[in-house]
């Protein structure tokens, strides 16, 4: 790694590019990951089964010296527990590192809260993490003793979190953990792309969304391993010049604005697309913390 891409801490010390497997990954993609100096491993919402037998193998090999997060959209404290355990017998770890309360959209249920922190008063967690789509939510987040880091969307294209969440969460000490650095891949897409402006690579992404002296580290979710390598790629390239971050901004607002113009699905659209998304959900694994989003 370059200087500048030094570890980060959110509420444990993480390497700056976290792994998530909800886009389909391989399981081997972990060791590939793990070899070029990622430690950090997001078992999310689409807990893969390949991908989490991948890390109990990794975790065998290198006891502590691999990073977990998982996450759960539960408001009821005892799925809370059940997800949390789920996943330490399913890794063969005593304690999960991050445990994210995530999609925070509502106010944060207060046994909820009370049952993550029981967590890790337990030693079952180490640290806490929330995230919501809602800048202003997450603002209010940032002043709750005990709450280690958020997890906020952020990419060229989407930078309210600047001016809204970043600044409080430096003030009160939190970590920032982001995510949807290429917005979907729309800030790959050629289509999206302003006239005149070279298209970004996935590594210029992660490149801007590491750049900001607020953000800790930043989720890739590759699909297969040239996108995982294409993502290492932003760790040996190193931070942004100022003329590559304006280049970025200038695409991001092109790609936003082009989005905005774009017709609004229809009904048909989305019973179109019904059986493929129901498809892809089943490939990637319908898991515990996915059922939980039904335990509200």
């Amino acid at each position: 790694m370059r200087e500048g891409w030094t570890r980060a801490r959110l509420g444990v010390n993480v390497s700056r590019l976290g792994l998530a497997p909800s886009y389909g990954v391989s399981a081997r993609s972990v060791d590939e990951a793990f070899e070029r100096g990622i430690d950090f491993f997001f078992w999310g919402a689409l807990r893969r089964w390949g991908f989490g037998l991948a890390l109990r193998k990794l975790v065998r090999r290198h006891p502590g010296r691999v990073v977990i997060a998982i996450q759960s959209f539960t408001d009821r404290a005892f799925w809370l527990r059940r997800s949390v355990d789920a996943a330490r017998a399913r890794l063969g770890v005593d304690a999960i590192d991050l445990l994210c309360l995530a999609y925070r959209n509502t106010p944060l249920d207060a046994r909820v809260w009370e049952g993550a922190l029981e967590l890790r008063a337990r030693g079952q967690v180490r640290a806490l993490l929330v995230s919501s789509h809602d800048r202003a939510r997450l603002v209010s987040l940032t002043e709750r003793d005990g709450l280690d880091a958020i997890m906020a969307r952020y990419n060229a294209a989407h930078r309210g979190a600047e001016a809204e969440v970043f600044p409080a969460a430096m003030a009160r000490g939190k970590g920032v953990l982001v995510y949807t650095a290429t917005r979907w891949g729309s800030l790959l897409d050629p289509a999206s792309i302003p006239k005149g402006e070279r298209p970004p690579r996935a590594s210029d992404c992660y490149r801007f969304a590491l750049g900001h002296d607020a953000v800790d580290a930043c989720l890739i979710g590759p699909a297969n391993q040239d996108e995982l390598r294409e993502a290492l790629v932003a760790l040996e390239r190193g931070p942004l010049t100022a003329e590559e971050r304006a280049w970025m901004i200038r695409v991001g607002d092109g790609v936003r604005a082009h989005r905005r113009s774009a017709p609004p699905l229809g009904l048909a659209d989305y019973v179109r697309q019904a059986p493929s998304m129901v498809a892809s959900l089943v490939r990637r694994g319908v898991t515990e913390d996915l059922l939980s989003r039904f335990n509200r």
